[in-house]
């Protein structure tokens, strides 16, 4: 019989042949020496090790036991080989008797008495062990590591809670403010206006009555939109709004400045509307910087504890959270778990964009019938009373209390056109309407077919017809550093210092016009190489000076928080000349109108960024987005990617292609990351 041993060589050979990370065979031998000498318990520990790296929360055994092969992506051949040596189980429900017989995993205790929903039997009692902290947690048909169970619970917990804690609201009040705030139609625009529901509005009046709201919607929609309407409800609606403590955070500092921008640019515009009816404007400048979720939370240098926690609770009533899509599981359990009980929390994302980096689709487990509605009559009923909205039949039914705290925003203002038209294609599956969008909209849309590098190396330099765009864009702008003398920096200090100000503005405002988006880092079309061969075409074009690590012109991103300095993960920057020639390099970062600088020495954690990938870009918009796919497919390569590439475009993008089938595969493949919080949330 094989045993333990077998198993880590057989892991050994994979680690060897790159079917296995080193992490996953490290945990397999601590398990082992934990005393764990059942291979399939230690296999399932690896795989779950392995595939937490591709964002899966757990081991769904389901999953597992209809096609293992593909969860691993491995070869048929190899999964048959070590399955067959080691005589592992070929059933779910199997998989689930093996590791519950190992005093190794906690079985908790929802899941001792439920299978699948059904009772089990006296067996799977009698062989669940009590909770001794054990590193694995097998809760149903979900194996997990014990870090993702508790998180996962915490965040099923807290979001049911919120959802059910219900506000008393004056339904008249919200009505006469909201009628205020989105201009309530006139007798004549009456039938026209009820044969479309203006689910902007209907958000706004969803989310007062409760602790918790979900706003989703793709690019356009008006998420921010409907938010600084929902702050100047809340403001209109609190007996004291003077008191009414807003917070605005994002998990980038990007998509921070811009849930800042848009907010502020929507209230200004409320307070002009509104004048004297409410002081908007008073009120809405005490709101603070809209922040990092890391920087609201309060991260401490080593350690993965923040200050704030329910011991510690943010001082907060109402908090705004946008790109939802990119927080993973860890951190949204963080937040929930600093967040004071009557704080209303309001999300907002497009749930089919990329899902975060790290492990976890929280934002699109918590959406999965935003898409149908799924309101009870009495949401119908609260919807029809305090926003005047008809909400059609279709949107009727019964999903649950977060289903009733979620409102999908259905219609696109900035995308109504051929990059809209593209984006429905791509989130449809539908890759023969993406191939004619792509073919028959010129010059909003662009495609680079069978690409060669020099096809690409030209639109990275120069752009194309009819778009904005080209590095050499700003690099010109760059030319026109103001140069002074000593002598005129000194008697001129106030007026250099803006002028020199406003010139750094508009460098970096040029450099954002124009990104080449990338899916993967590495090979020939990602983003370590072309950031190589754009660099040294820009040198041979004399357009850089590279002759050192640090020159003028060079864009960075920020690839880990640094709290010393002020920056964050995916900060965009260029290193810049100072105005008087003799100071050392800066690196000059512009959030909305904030113009900011950090001497390029003190920066630990950047890298060249002409190229970046799309998981970096999200919370970002670029006039004119270049996404390059690459060559091969990847596991990265899927639908969601391309969608959210597509979506970073504001008025051109180009697609760049070298192998057409890549690109039509990618279409055909859905995110699935395996989770128990759509079942803990009863959304499944």
């Amino acid at each position: 019989m094989k045993t333990a041993t077998d198993l880590l060589t057989e892991l050994s050979l994979l680690v060897e042949h790159s079917q296995l990370r080193r992490l996953a065979l490290a945990f397999a031998r601590f398990m082992r020496d934990r005393g764990m000498q059942d291979p399939a318990p230690l296999f399932c520990a690896a795989v779950l090790t392995e595939i937490e790296a591709r964002g899966h929360i757990c081991l769904d055994l389901d999953s597992f036991a209809q096609d293992p092969s593909t969860m691993l992506e491995w070869d048929v051949i190899s999964w048959n080989k070590i399955s067959s040596d080691f005589n592992f189980p070929k059933s779910s429900q199997a998989w689930v008797a093996a590791l519950k017989s190992s005093e190794h995993i906690y079985v908790s205790e929802q899941a001792a008495h439920q299978y699948n929903g059904e009772q089990t039997n006296d067996l799977f009692s009698q062989l669940s062990y009590e909770d001794q902290q054990q590193a694995l947690v097998l809760q149903g048909h979900r194996l997990y590591l014990r870090r993702y169970w508790k998180d996962e619970t915490l965040v099923a917990q807290a979001i049911r809670t919120r959802a059910n804690a219900f506000v008393d609201v004056v339904e008249s009040d919200v009505r006469h403010w909201l009628d205020i705030l989105f201009d309530a139609p006139s007798a004549d625009q009456h039938v026209a206006a009820t044969t479309e529901t203006d689910w902007q509005k209907v958000a706004c009046a969803v989310a007062v009555r409760s602790h918790l709201s979900i706003i989703t919607g793709g690019p356009g929609t008006g998420k921010t939109y409907t938010v600084a309407r929902l702050i100047a409800l809340m403001f209109a609606l609190n007996e004291r709004p003077e008191r009414l403590r807003v917070a605005l955070a994002a998990p980038t500092g990007k998509a921070a400045a811009r849930l800042k921008q848009s907010i502020e640019n929507a209230l200004q515009e409320l307070a002009r509307k509104l004048g004297d009816t409410l002081p908007l404007h008073e009120l809405a400048s005490r709101m603070g910087a809209a922040r990092t979720l890391h920087s609201l939370l309060g991260a401490r240098p080593d350690t993965r504890h923040f200050r704030h926690h329910a011991g510690n609770p943010l001082d907060v009533d109402i908090l705004v959270v946008d790109e939802a899509s990119m927080i993973h599981l860890e951190m949204m359990a963080s937040l929930l778990d600093a967040l004071p009980a009557n704080t209303m929390l309001v999300l907002l994302g497009d749930k089919d964009q990329l899902a975060s980096v790290e492990a976890g689709a929280v934002l699109g487990d918590l959406c999965g019938n935003a898409e149908v509605g799924g309101y009870s009559d009495a949401s119908i009923a609260y919807m029809q009373r305090t926003a005047g909205q008809a909400i059609s039949p279709h949107y009727v039914g019964n999903a649950g209390v977060i289903a009733q705290q979620t409102v999908m925003l259905r219609k696109s203002r900035r995308f109504s056109g051929p990059i809209g038209s593209l984006a429905s294609a791509v989130n449809d599956g539908n890759a023969d309407a993406a191939n004619a969008c792509l073919r028959s909209s010129a010059p909003v849309l662009y495609w680079i077919e069978h690409a060669k590098p020099a096809q690409l190396l030209h639109l990275a330099l120069a752009g194309r017809a009819g778009a904005e765009g080209g590095y050499t864009t700003y690099l010109e702008l760059l030319k026109r550093r103001p140069i002074l003398s000593a002598a005129q920096i000194h008697d001129q200090q106030s007026e250099v210092d803006s002028h020199f100000k406003a010139w750094v503005t508009s460098v970096l405002r040029a450099f954002d016009t124009f990104r080449i988006l990338c899916a993967v880092k590495d090979g020939d079309w990602g983003v370590n190489a072309l950031n190589a061969e754009i660099e040294q075409s820009l040198q041979a074009k004399a357009l850089i000076k590279r002759d050192s690590e640090w020159y003028a012109g060079r864009p960075v991103m920020v690839t880990r928080n640094d709290y010393n300095v002020g920056v964050f993960n995916g900060d965009i920057g260029l290193a810049l000349p100072d105005v008087d020639s003799n100071k050392p390099i800066r690196v000059y970062f512009l959030d909305g109108d904030n113009l900011r600088s950090i001497l390029a020495s003190r920066l630990r954690y950047v890298e060249t960024a002409y190229a970046m990938t799309v998981h970096k870009s999200q919370g970002s918009e670029f006039a004119h987005t270049v996404l390059v796919l690459p060559q091969d497919m990847s596991p990265v390569l899927t639908r969601e990617l391309v969608y959210t590439g597509i979506t970073r475009a504001r008025t051109h993008f180009s697609l760049v292609t070298p192998v057409n089938l890549v690109w039509q595969k990618a279409l055909s493949v859905r995110t699935r990351r395996a989770s128990g919080l759509m079942a803990a949330l009863h959304l499944e």
